[in-house]
């Protein structure tokens, strides 16, 4: 389900009834709690945090005009998908939240390589979400970028 929006409010308002309130919840989360520097955007048809390029100019590597993107947020066909690039990149990041997650959630964790889908919108762990959004600073993920680009 790709949706067609300018910014993440239309983003949110052009889902249907039965996903809004759970992706509002998250959207509010990641913007209480991820760190200053990011910045809040649509891309690739999802909510977006990005790198700006006024703190990292490079961009991103696959299309330099475009911000380096750090978290995702889309609803999905059939799970709301949660897309966090330092998952993909730091194996320690990983590691704390395959051990973190039972303890906040009663369903498996169900990831891609940077992914965690929830298909139990009732279900999802917030808390976690929480945690895993203020683990990474923009220098955190910029140094990480690089490391591993290289």
């Amino acid at each position: 389900m790709r949706i067609q929006a300018g910014d993440p409010d239309e983003y949110i308002e052009a889902l249907p009834m039965d996903r809004k309130e759970q992706m509002q919840k998250i959207r509010n989360i990641i913007l209480s709690h991820i760190p200053a520097g990011f910045q809040e955007t649509v891309s690739y048809g999802m909510i977006s945090y990005v790198v700006p390029h006024a703190l990292y100019p490079s961009g991103y590597h696959v299309d330099p005009s475009l911000p380096l993107p750090f978290i995702h947020l889309a609803s999905q066909k059939n799970f709301i998908a949660l897309y966090h690039m330092g998952l993909y990149a730091d194996k320690d990041l990983l590691e704390w939240l395959v051990k973190a997650y039972p303890t906040h959630s009663k369903t498996r964790l169900d990831m891609g390589k940077s992914c965690i889908r929830f298909k139990k919108v009732d279900q999802i762990p917030y808390t976690i979400i929480k945690e895993l959004v203020a683990k990474m600073s923009v220098a955190d993920w910029v140094n990480l970028y690089q490391k591993t680009k290289a």
